[in-house]
């Protein structure tokens, strides 16, 4: 029975109530009865099918309860009793349901934001076309105040796009040509071209939906014991209820007792609060795989973050080249072009300062090869090139004199990354590279650990001076430089193996081992999307660090949320037992207080919908450290 029908049912029958009411005080007492039976017929109608058809799905239900106490009201000839029971139990399961849509709405209001239609750039001109008939290829236009129907890069103009379905982040960001738009999001001011590389289902957008559809039904270790237990509870009411009436032969107090211990509000009491909380998480740019997911989450103590791009803002820039033997641009150049193959952050950073200074990177490299946790091997213009870290240097036999290991140190307890660079086996120069710290950073893990997170840990591929640099700066438990992924791997194991409940926070890419081993890994941003979202328990849709602050608080908020939920509803049953075991609770009296105590057990879940959580600690205005990580392509 949906809101609209059980709306209409409770329409009538409080008319039907109405009338039987203006009857009695008019002295109609037969017709008085003639209608109460007529209500209770027909409301009783419609519990009595769903009574039935959960019991062909074998499943014992309130409304088979209820269908009972209803009979048996009327065989005594408790018709008042039996019309306001259904009154009042299909009144309140329309409120139920009006009130559990609410708790869906964040997942309501994404759907309606999918785009239906979009702008095609074609021969003929611009043609307006459904959203299912874009394919991959496709060049879409896009004009202010539309909704962008594809996932796919710039080729023409820019826009000021808001990206709150994505991110959560309601203030536009301004794109231009080369930068990545998604489905779902909205062209505030503007006017761009974009070439769809992801249509339909394939867009995050849709994707986003389909991972909070299948999070908010799936259930909690708390969820999947309150089913047991109302599988086994109800009959035993029923079973109970006879013995009632056997040792009192009182049939009336047999059927109340019957009703009152319904165990509605308990049953609904996790799954709406779950609901709310994960519907909370995505309107906010956090998605949690689920409710299980959401009860790990709050009881995580410990949290693991990488470094690049999840503590830093993962932008590097290049700050200073010192060569040996060879120009400095000269240095850049060879380097760059041995980069354009690399898809580590470190190394398109030096792509784009040699872009930046308009250098030649024709020349394409031959025999690439990377090599993880150290930089990369190539050969540009018949000469072989090693670039990364120190390991990789005694790996190809380089020897560092002092005054470069002095140099390359120097520029380390600076906040910088030293990629050093050796040409034919000999060092050539050394280009230092940093990235700033989030300016959200600190003010996040304060709040971390003022929400019950007791140790911070950063584990990372850079090299030891930068990492405790930052480590300082943001004042965090411990800091462990210069590992591998499996090392990370190996740091979750032991940490876990203590007893701690621990929470990794990395790229999604390289962090995937110890994401997946962790009790919940955490994914950061847009990059690399389709595997943070295989990988990850919780998907943080923008790269800043205040959103998973944000997800922890909810976690706790949810969690308690469904606690006092449960205690609502299991006090409520107690007591309303004591109160019809004492002759102090009746049948409609009874139904009357288990309707209420559904629906503040609901209502109570709604308040998760706008729940966020409060900011202890103000953002610093400005993080000037810079830091980053080593070209190690693992960090």
């Amino acid at each position: 029975m949906n809101s609209i029908k059980n709306s209409h049912i409770a329409a009538v029958t409080g008319l039907l109530l109405a009338l039987a009411w203006v009857l009695h005080l008019a002295g109609f007492a037969r017709a008085n009865s003639y209608v109460l039976i007529a209500s209770s017929l027909f409301a009783g109608y419609f519990i009595a099918i769903k009574a039935f058809q959960a019991l062909r799905m074998k499943a014992f239900s309130i409304e088979l309860l209820v269908t009972i106490a209803v009979i048996g009201a009327l065989i005594i000839g408790e018709y008042v009793e039996s019309a306001v029971v259904t009154f009042l139990f299909i009144f309140g399961a329309y409120l139920e349901t009006r009130t559990l849509e609410k708790t869906r709405s964040s997942l309501r209001n994404l759907i309606d934001m999918t785009p239906t239609e979009a702008t095609l750039i074609r021969p003929e001109g611009q043609v307006k076309v459904p959203v299912e008939e874009v394919v991959k290829g496709d060049r879409v236009l896009i004009r202010s105040g539309e909704k962008v129907a594809v996932d796919g890069a710039i080729v023409s103009g820019q826009a000021l796009i808001v990206e709150a379905a994505i991110t959560g982040e309601s203030v536009p960001a301004s794109k231009t040509t080369g930068d990545r738009v998604f489905s779902g999001t909205i062209i505030d001011n503007g006017y761009i071209e974009v070439t769809a590389d992801r249509v339909g289902e394939d867009t995050t957008f849709a994707k986003i939906i389909e991972l909070v559809e299948e999070a908010q039904e799936s259930k909690t270790a708390t969820q999947k014991f309150l089913d047991r237990f109302a599988n086994i509870y109800t009959p035993a009411i029923v079973v109970l209820s006879v013995l009632v009436y056997a040792v009192t032969r009182n049939l009336e107090l047999s059927l109340t007792f019957l009703v009152i211990a319904c165990p509605g509000a308990l049953v609904i009491s996790a799954p709406v609060s779950m609901v709310a909380g994960i519907g909370n998480g995505a309107r906010n740019g956090v998605l949690v795989k689920g409710g299980e997911i959401m009860e790990k989450l709050s009881k995580i103590d410990l949290v693991i973050f990488d470094k690049t791009g999840t503590l830093t803002k993962g932008k590097p820039e290049v700050t200073s080249i010192k060569s040996w033997g060879m120009d400095e641009n000269a240095l850049l150049q060879v380097v760059a072009q041995a980069e354009t193959l690399s898809e580590h952050h470190l190394g398109q950073t030096i792509v784009s300062e040699a872009k930046k200074r308009e250098l030649n990177l024709a020349e394409e490299p031959q025999d690439v090869a990377i090599i993880k946790g150290a930089g990369m091997l190539a050969t540009v213009a018949g000469q072989h090139l090693a670039i990364g870290n120190r390991k990789l240097m005694a790996e190809q036999g380089v020897a560092l004199s002092e005054q470069a290991e002095a140099y390359a140190t120097d520029r380390e307890k600076a906040g910088n990354t030293a990629v050093l660079v050796a040409i034919n086996q000999q060092l050539a120069g050394v280009i230092a590279i940093a990235d700033q710290i989030k300016p959200e950073a600190q003010a996040a893990i304060q709040q971390l650990r003022d929400t019950g997170v007791k140790q911070v840990v950063m584990l990372t591929g850079d090299n030891r001076h930068t990492a405790q640099l930052v480590g300082k700066q943001l004042g965090l438990d411990a800091v462990h430089a210069e590992l591998l992924p499996q090392d990370k791997m190996q740091f979750v194991n032991t940490f876990k193996s203590e007893g701690y409940r621990v929470a990794m926070v990395g790229d999604g890419i390289n962090d995937a081992p110890a994401l997946a081993t962790a009790d919940v890994g955490l994914a950061m941003g847009l990059n690399g999307t389709d595997i943070s979202m295989e990988t990850a328990d919780v998907v943080l849709m923008s790269d800043r660090l205040d959103q998973f602050a944000h997800a922890y608080s909810l976690a706790k908020a949810t969690v308690r949320n469904m606690q006092q939920n449960t205690v609502l509803a299991v006090t409520t049953v107690f007591m309303l037992l004591a109160g019809v075991l004492l002759g102090k609770v009746f049948l409609a009296s009874g139904m009357l207080v288990h309707e209420v105590s559904v629906l503040l057990v609901t209502l109570n879940a709604v308040r998760l919908i706008r729940y966020r959580a409060k900011k202890r600690v103000k953002e610093p205005a400005r993080n000037d450290a810079a830091t980053c990580g080593t070209h190690c392509h693992a960090a």
